[in-house]
């Protein structure tokens, strides 16, 4: 199946990231290289990193971005591994980074990648096909209270409990091990009068499995810090995100990057010496048009923010 993934807020990211066309850019979440094809068309003598955990990605970005091969380097690798990745490439600083975060087109769509309740398959959700585990092992081998917990918290679904009941009940009967499987569990543990107004009762519960499965949030916090560090000065971190969990955290370290102090609000001088890294550029984040979203419902939720790196500070 060709990797089709329509790049969300393409023209405002590019716009935020404020080429310099001898600068180095990373592209953490390369994908079908949507935003790196526009960002390697401004470099003259700069440098593109496009890092991707995708197999399907990186061959269709490979292909995508032929023509400036000279200018672009791809590494199959999770951009929690960043600073190692730029290491090895003897890159000790960057003008930009970009992260397109969530689960791209081409994978809900590959019926076969099991990320998607509308088509029937083995439950995979695996973002690197390199990895063991699967979202079938979640389901089969997580105590309940364990599905309850990630349900709640990373699919925020108010019937968190209920499902896992569900699936307890369930896999003790028979292992459950495709989409259409799990889908009917849950429609079994949702009142009939809340799915007849809500949206696809297994969204929010796919949602979460997906998260825990590829520990999304655990990367993204452990990693923003480090893609600020990497930054040069002046040089700009752009982050979509899909959903509430990943905003917030996005939101929350950028803004204690911006302000870090820790002293108590009626010091008169800091004293904790915790020094500002830069600022947020985008005091409320970016959303798409409306004409975008009629032409890609998938960038419905999407939120671009941005953080700027202070002009007078040390690189990492």
């Amino acid at each position: 199946m060709e990797f089709v993934h329509k790049s969300v807020l393409l023209d405002e990211t590019i716009k935020y990231l404020n080429i310099d066309s001898k600068g180095t850019y990373v592209d953490g979440t390369l994908g079908g290289a949507g935003h790196s094809l526009e960002i390697v068309k401004q470099l003259s003598t700069g440098r593109l990193i496009g890092i991707d955990q995708d197999s399907a990605a990186i061959d269709a970005a490979s292909k995508r971005l032929i023509d400036y091969k000279d200018k672009v380097t791809i590494v199959r690798d999770n951009y929690s591994n960043i600073f190692n990745v730029l290491k090895e490439l003897n890159i000790n600083s960057v003008n930009g980074i970009i992260l397109d975060l969530g689960v791209s087109s081409h994978q809900i769509d590959t019926a076969e990648r099991g990320f998607s309740y509308n088509e029937n398959a083995t439950l995979d959700m695996r973002m690197d096909t390199r990895n063991e585990k699967t979202a079938k092992d979640i389901i089969n081998d997580y105590s309940e209270m364990d599905l309850y917990r990630m349900i709640r918290n990373y699919g925020e679904d108010k019937f968190a409990k209920n499902i896992a009941k569900h699936i307890a009940i369930q896999r003790n009967i028979k292992p459950i091990e495709t989409t259409h499987q799990l889908n009917d569990v849950i429609k079994a543990a949702i009142p009939m009068k809340i799915r007849m107004n809500t949206g696809h009762p297994s969204k929010k519960t796919f949602q979460a499995i997906r998260i825990e499965l590829n520990k999304e949030l655990d990367v993204l916090k452990n990693t923003i810090d480090k893609m600020i560090d990497l930054l040069s000065p002046e040089g700009r971190l752009c982050i979509i995100t899909f959903h509430s969990l990943e905003d917030r955290i996005v939101k929350t370290m950028f803004r204690t990057n911006e302000d870090p102090c820790i002293c108590p609000h009626d010091f008169p001088i800091c004293v904790c010496n915790r020094l500002s890294k830069g600022k947020v550029v985008t005091r409320k984040p970016i959303i798409p048009t409306d004409e975008e979203i009629e032409d890609n419902r998938r960038s419905k939720s999407a939120k671009l923010r941005v953080f700027e790196k202070n002009k007078n500070i040390r690189v990492y």
